[in-house]
């Protein structure tokens, strides 16, 4: 072989060596190019969903704030049964409080009160006749 055919193969060697060079350049390009996309599509879509949880979350609230005002509450419920009702009257007899017998009993202290009265009306002495 001669010396001008050893530089053609050396040549063309380096010209398939920068062509190469060139086009893994321009995947590299064209993948930074698409990767950059799906990062900007990724951050909108992000974006998106916090837009979507803020509505979710307002809407939430609303709904809880309507329940609130649509769900009426529960009627208190009374405490006073026969056995209760003659256990307060032996600890009014005893001279305990109503708080403390309301507390104690885990009834509301306003029919503890309305006990009393109804035992005083009851108990009470008629006036003089006449």
């Amino acid at each position: 072989m001669t010396v001008v055919a050893l530089l053609g193969l050396v040549a063309a060697g380096l010209v398939l060596c920068l062509v190469l060079f060139l086009f893994a350049k321009m995947e590299l390009a064209r993948l930074a190019k698409r990767s950059d996309n799906e990062a900007r599509q990724l951050r909108a879509a992000v974006e998106n969903l916090g837009r979507a949880l803020a509505e979710l979350e307002l809407n939430l609230r609303d709904l809880e704030e309507r329940t609130g005002v649509l769900v009426p509450p529960a009627p208190p419920r009374s405490g006073l049964n026969l056995t209760t009702r003659a256990q307060a009257l032996r600890m009014l007899r005893r001279g305990e409080t109503p708080s403390r017998i309301a507390a104690a009993l885990h009834v509301p202290e306003n029919e503890i009160r309305l006990l009393m009265k109804v035992q005083e009306l009851t108990s009470a002495p008629e006036g003089p006749p006449g």
